[in-house]
């Protein structure tokens, strides 16, 4: 019980009751005290009239008018004559005298503190203001055994009285917390441990019930985190179901892309001028093809393989995409442009990069062709002390909002109908692996530019 939220908050409310409690105890009990002391000021003054008007009184009904006050004697200034009006014998000497007059608060609080803290009996002198305009001045003696005890009895009450008011107090609040608190926390925490049993299964997702403001925001933004994890699980089951495809489709094209590189060798063999030019190409790209289809099988998941970096001339690798981009744009008016310096040599994975290269150009020439309008693909590439950077521009219509918005993410940035946008994923995937970046640097009606940068590290620059 002490452990749990309901518990500890019906623990804390009684403390807390009782604290409040001994706080109005302390003014009460010094109330009481001087209310005691008003009251045998009171007495005193009855009596002493009862002498003033009978004249003569026995000393039989003196004593009985100073027991019925509970004082030994009585004490009147009236026309600035003071005058001992009762008397009786006092059994010790007066210890203390207290002014009822004005007395400020925290005065009669010490004062009333300082007599329960006093077992032993007292005779003290007390004076007031006589009620009804009875003189100027009233002083009485008494003994405090009777006031103590009435105080602790008084005192007694009120502890009794608080302690029913703050166990009923807690008890209500406690049944409070455990209707509009504990219940809805514990429903939420049912349905978070029914969701992590089986977090695929949408009709598990919190249904925001709760009438309290905060509870309900809880709810919500658990409702909106576990449908963000069920459709990304989702995603992620659909992604592993589609490399399985990936990983067999891609052993059968590896057998066919392997059968296609022997007609390769009888193809280098012709004498025609245009089928050796083209050849070296294309068995280049079947190479590259065979090399992705083994990579595939090789790791079977989603992750590229790690770099293998080496040294390459960029303008040699670019030359490379721009060929086999040129068969593509022929018939259109696109023109594809090697603007890279000849001397620039960079240490990358030479594969990869040729298909990041790839992917950012034939994105660019299918824009400009869906387009239909006259546009230039450039390819430029710089260095400095600490990156080399790489830019692919094509003057092309720009990305759409939506998919500048989703650009990078699987399924959702593609820009042709039927696209699936996993092109600039998987190039982004490859240089984030080499440490770089892919950017989208502009995109707009004057076309778009991107932008890789791979860091030198600790390599130097290159010779």
């Amino acid at each position: 019980m002490f452990r749990s939220l309901s518990g500890r908050f019906l623990i804390l409310t009684a403390i807390f009751v009782m604290l409040a409690e001994v706080l109005i105890f302390v003014p009460s009990i010094a109330r009481f005290r001087e209310q005691f002391l008003l009251d045998r000021l009171e007495r005193s003054q009855i009596a002493s009239l009862v002498l003033l008007a009978e004249g003569e009184m026995t000393p039989d009904l003196q004593d009985e008018l100073l027991r019925n006050a509970e004082v030994f004697n009585v004490v009147l200034r009236r026309d600035e004559a003071r005058q001992l009006v009762l008397s009786s014998p006092v059994p010790a000497p007066v210890t203390q005298s207290f002014d009822l007059r004005n007395a400020p608060a925290l005065t009669l609080i010490r004062d009333a503190m300082r007599r329960l803290a006093t077992p032993e009996p007292e005779v003290i002198r007390v004076i007031g203001q006589p009620v009804r305009m009875g003189g100027l001045l009233i002083e009485v003696t008494l003994e405090t055994s009777g006031l103590r005890t009435a105080m602790i009895d008084y005192g007694l009450r009120i502890l009794w009285l608080s302690l029913v008011i703050s166990i009923f107090t807690a008890t209500l609040l406690f049944w409070v917390v455990q209707c509009f608190l504990v219940r809805p926390i514990r429903r939420v925490v049912g349905n978070m441990q029914a969701y992590a049993a089986n977090p695929e299964d949408a009709r598990l997702v919190m249904k925001p019930a709760s009438s309290i403001t905060e509870l309900r925001e809880a709810e919500e933004t658990l409702q909106t985190l576990q449908t963000q994890l069920t459709g990304a699980l989702k995603q992620k089951e659909h992604l592993a179901q589609l490399g399985g495809a990936v990983a067999k489709v891609s052993h059968d094209l590896r057998n066919i892309l392997t059968s296609a590189q022997l007609f390769t060798d009888r193809i280098e063999m012709s004498e025609d001028p245009g089928v050796k030019r083209m050849a070296p190409k294309l068995v280049n790209s079947l190479t590259r093809a065979v090399h992705l289809c083994e990579s595939t099988l090789a790791y079977g998941k989603a992750e590229e393989p790690a770099p293998t970096l080496a040294r390459h001339r960029l303008r040699e690798l670019v030359a490379d995409v721009i060929d086999s981009e040129r068969l593509a744009v022929e018939g259109h008016e696109v023109r594809l442009v090697n603007a890279v310096p000849s001397d620039l040599v960079l240490l990358a994975d030479g594969e990869q990069l040729y298909r990041v290269l790839a992917n950012l150009v034939r994105n660019a020439r299918q824009a400009i062709m869906r387009n239909g309008a006259v546009g230039e693909i450039t390819i430029m590439a710089a260095e400095d002390a600490n990156e080399w950077i790489i830019r692919v521009r094509d003057t092309g219509p720009g990305l759409p909002p939506k998919a500048r918005e989703h650009l990078f993410k699987p399924f959702q940035g593609g820009v042709s109908k039927g696209g699936t946008g996993l092109g600039l994923t998987i190039a982004a995937e490859l240089m984030r692996g080499h440490g770089g970046r892919l950017m989208l640097e502009q995109s707009n009606e004057g076309g778009t530019s991107f932008c890789i940068t791979l860091p030198k590290g600790n390599f130097g620059k290159p010779s």
